[in-house]
């Protein structure tokens, strides 16, 4: 099944940026998801099926991250 994506939602993923982050915010999806480093602020984009593998945890826009 496909992960749902919106623009908004928080990824963890499982490998870590260079900066040490791993929260993620999603500023594009479709094929290509576009993401914004939530410590250095850089963006990065990646192919679905690849994100999809690395994805640890998916909190959504607007929902309490507890």
């Amino acid at each position: 099944m496909a992960l749902k994506l919106n623009v908004g939602d928080i990824l963890e993923l499982k490998k870590k940026h260079p900066c040490g982050g791993a929260s993620f915010e999603v500023l594009r999806a479709g094929m290509d998801v576009r993401l914004r480093c939530l410590t250095c602020d850089a963006q990065i984009l990646l192919d679905r099926p690849n994100l999809e593998k690395r994805v640890r945890k998916h909190t959504a826009a607007g929902s309490d991250p507890k």
